[in-house]
Formats: structure tokens, C-alpha cells, sequence
């Protein structure tokens, strides 16, 4: 118990590090590393804190071989856990922000909803994940409502760990949600508890999250393939090529900037994917020249937007303090803008935003129907019949993993069940008794 509850505190210590911008960004982890190796070391009462600490500094000069600067950067990390964060007002164990708890533990619906959206903007979480959250935040505090654990009128609700097993119970048993919808919404729920309530000693993860069962992608033929994007037309069908070249995501497509397509070296980079990672992958030649056209089509759409005023794409994370100029960048601008204009949400500034997948899955549904394919296609299938075909083409496992931004090579390898299901499918017993070649 000790451990869990030294954790909580080395994350809010590292939420204050980034608040109070005490660090630069990228330091911070590296002050809680050296935090989280101090409180693991048996606590000698006959020291004082102060002789803690030069002990725990010796310790890490003579047996970790570091350098000067590591030392300087470890002593000054615990001393601001001790000194400054724990004698802050804002690192304490009472709620993040301003969320008023009555005595009978009853909060403000509204109070708590908002402070999940401050808490993830600090940790700089998608804004896809902050919509997401917000959502079954909003569905957990409608059903405490209706099952007594609030009042619609006064907006308060209790929120405890036997309300949010009867949540994900009444999911998985009343709505017959899916797995992954019942652990989506497990997620939300256990980042209000812990990062914006601080409920100590949160157990509910024992005996609720639902197991997804394994199940083997839809992929199509490269047959089927070229008829499916045969029967798509403009825009869609490049997004679609695009997708299927490279094997991007529908978000990942969606958000590509201009600056991220190599046309000299055949390789897309994809920023900020699933997990908040980085990684190339390729740009198929076959689409390079319908990609210049359209790329050409969207620069005089930018410059009729700069002309009024709204050519301004939004940065991710702090680059538009750092750069507040860049985002009229011709490299910055989305490759698949929307036809619109929009308000940014995070900003309030009129944008033009990339375009949504909900105009592409619609195109490929569409192109399904035509071609009339039975199997049950999206536009991740694309991604799916990506990898697959290059297993079948012999490209080594490891770098479809790279293409793909799997983190481990497990994920990947389920595409090498459907590779032998083509490859070698068996002769059927009936066809053998019957004398059938297949």
C-alpha cells in the first residue's frame, strides 16, 4: 500500500513540476526518477531528513558511477519534493482544482467534469481522449442519478469504488457492451478517481475489467483491394491510397501536415501517433502525382484563407507560444483540410481544421456495396490488408512493425496467422475423397 500511495504522490509531484514550469518539460520525468529512488530506500529514523538526503547523494556517487551534473540534478529533485512541492498548497491530498465535497462525500458534476479537462490538458493527452473521457464521465454521473447515488436538481453525486463496479456491471450486463467499450470506460473512471479526486486506496480493479476475446483482422486480397479503391473517387480515394500505402490509421491519415510527406525518399512521418509516438513509414510511388495535384489545390485554398485572415493551423502542445508565426506555415497546413471553417475548441481562434474520417468511412462503405464485398470491411481494413500483404511479399516482421507503431512485436504477429491461413489452406477431406484439385 505504501508503494501505490508513493506513486500517487510522485504524480502529482510530477503535475506540479510541469505546472510551476520549475523544469523544462523534458526534465521532469528524469526528477521524478531520482524522487522515486529516494522514497524506495529504507527510511533510517535516527537521520534527519537533510542527512537523508546527503546519504542517498553519496550513495549515487560512489555506487551508480554518475556524473557531477546527474548528482546536482538528483539532490535538487528531492529537495524540491521536500521543500517546495510538499509544503504547496496545490500538491496536497484534497481534490485537484476546486471540486466542493460535501460531508456525506457528495461533489459537483460539473466541478468534477471540468477538472478531469484541466488535469488532461496538463498531462497534454489528445483532444480525442479528453472528448472521450468526458463522455462516459457524463454517463457515470447520469446512471449514480438514477440509482440513487445523486440528485438531478442539485448536481451532486457520490462517487466511491462500489459505484463504479455498479457502473461497469450495469454496462456489461444491462447495455451488453463490448469489452473494449466496458475497459474504455474503466479507464475514464479510474482518471477521475485517481488523478482528479485522489480517492486513496482505490481498489476496483480487482474482477471488472472484461477480457477482449482474440479474434483474427478482416483483411481483403489484393484483388479485392484494387476493386474497392477502383470504385472510389476523388479526394477519398487519395486519402484511401494514401492509407493503404502506408498503412496509417483513419486519425493518422487525417492529421497529416504538409511537412511530413517526403516525396524524395518515398516515406510518410507520421507525428504523434496511437501512444504519442513518432515513425516513418511509406508513401507509395503510384500516388505521388495525384498527391502533388491535390497538394497544389490545397495551397490556393490556403492563400485565399490567409488573405482573410484565417490561414492559421493549430500546433500541437506549446509550439504556437514558442513559434506564434508558424501556423501560417505552408508546411504546417493539414495535406487533407476540411471544406469548412471551424472554431478551435482549445482556442477559440477560426481555423481550418483537417477533415474528419467520417466522410472516408462512408466513401468505403460505399465503394463495398458497389463492388459488392461481403466481408465486413472499414477503413481499418486497409491497415489490416497493409501488413498482410507484406507478409506475403516476404518483408521481414520487424519492419511492418515499425511501419505500423506497434510497440510490441506480439501485435504483429497475429497478421502472420492470416498470411498462413492464404498461403497454405489445407485440402478440404471432401474434396480429397472426390478427387478435386485444389
Amino acid at each position: 500500500m505504501k508503494l501505490q500511495e508513493n506513486e500517487m504522490k510522485l504524480a502529482e509531484y510530477g503535475e506540479f513540476l510541469l505546472r510551476k514550469r520549475i523544469v523544462p518539460e523534458k526534465n521532469a520525468k528524469f526528477l521524478v526518477k531520482w524522487v522515486r529512488q529516494f522514497l524506495e530506500q529504507p527510511a533510517d529514523p535516527a537521520l534527519s531528513l537533510d542527512e537523508r538526503i546527503e546519504s542517498f547523494l553519496e550513495e549515487v556517487r560512489a555506487n551508480r558511477r554518475c556524473e557531477d551534473w546527474q548528482v546536482d540534478q538528483a539532490e535538487k529533485a528531492v529537495r524540491i519534493f521536500f521543500y517546495t512541492f510538499q509544503g504547496d498548497q496545490s500538491a496536497s491530498e484534497k481534490p485537484i482544482a476546486r471540486i466542493s465535497v460535501t460531508d456525506d462525500g457528495l461533489l459537483n458534476r460539473a466541478e468534477a467534469t471540468e477538472c478531469v479537462r484541466n488535469v488532461i490538458r496538463t498531462k497534454h493527452y489528445s483532444l480525442r481522449t479528453e472528448q472521450t473521457y468526458v463522455l462516459w464521465l457524463k454517463q457515470f454521473f447520469d446512471y449514480l442519478e438514477t440509482s440513487g447515488g445523486g440528485s438531478k436538481e442539485s448536481g451532486l453525486v457520490k462517487v466511491d469504488a462500489e459505484g463504479v463496479k455498479s457502473f461497469l456491471v450495469y454496462l456489461a450486463t444491462t447495455r451488453q457492451v463490448a469489452a473494449g467499450t466496458q475497459n474504455q470506460a474503466f479507464s475514464a473512471l479510474l482518471f477521475l478517481c485517481r488523478e482528479v479526486l485522489r480517492i486513496p486506496h482505490l481498489d476496483i480493479e480487482t474482477g471488472i475489467r472484461a477480457k477482449k476475446k482474440s479474434r483474427l483482422p478482416v483483411v481483403l486480397s489484393v484483388e479485392e483491394t484494387g476493386q474497392l479503391l477502383e470504385a472510389m473517387t476523388g479526394t477519398t480515394r487519395l486519402m484511401a491510397e494514401v492509407l493503404y500505402g502506408g498503412g496509417l490509421r483513419v486519425t493518422e491519415c487525417c492529421r497529416l501536415r504538409v511537412k511530413d510527406i517526403d516525396f524524395d525518399n518515398g516515406l510518410i512521418f507520421v507525428r504523434e501517433g496511437k501512444g504519442g509516438k513518432d515513425r516513418s513509414t511509406l508513401l507509395a510511388q503510384s500516388v505521388k502525382s495525384d498527391l502533388r495535384e491535390h497538394l497544389e489545390r490545397v495551397r490556393k485554398l490556403h492563400r485565399k484563407d490567409l488573405e482573410a485572415g484565417v490561414g492559421e493551423a493549430r500546433l500541437p502542445g506549446a509550439l504556437e507560444r514558442k513559434y506564434p508565426n508558424a501556423g501560417k506555415d505552408w508546411g504546417w497546413q493539414f495535406v487533407f483540410p476540411s471544406k469548412q471553417l471551424s472554431v478551435d475548441p482549445q482556442g477559440g481562434k477560426v481555423r481550418r481544421h483537417h477533415t474528419s474520417g467520417a466522410a472516408l468511412q462512408r466513401a468505403v462503405r460505399e465503394a463495398v456495396k458497389k463492388v459488392d464485398i461481403v466481408k465486413p470491411v472499414s477503413v481499418h481494413t486497409l491497415r489490416h490488408s497493409f501488413a498482410t500483404h507484406l507478409l506475403l511479399n516476404g518483408v521481414d516482421i520487424r519492419q511492418i512493425q515499425e511501419y505500423l507503431g506497434h510497440a510490441n512485436v506480439e501485435t504483429t504477429m497475429i497478421y502472420t496467422h492470416v498470411v498462413r491461413d492464404f498461403r497454405s489452406s489445407a485440402a478440404s477431406p471432401l474434396d480429397v475423397m472426390r478427387g478435386i484439385k485444389t
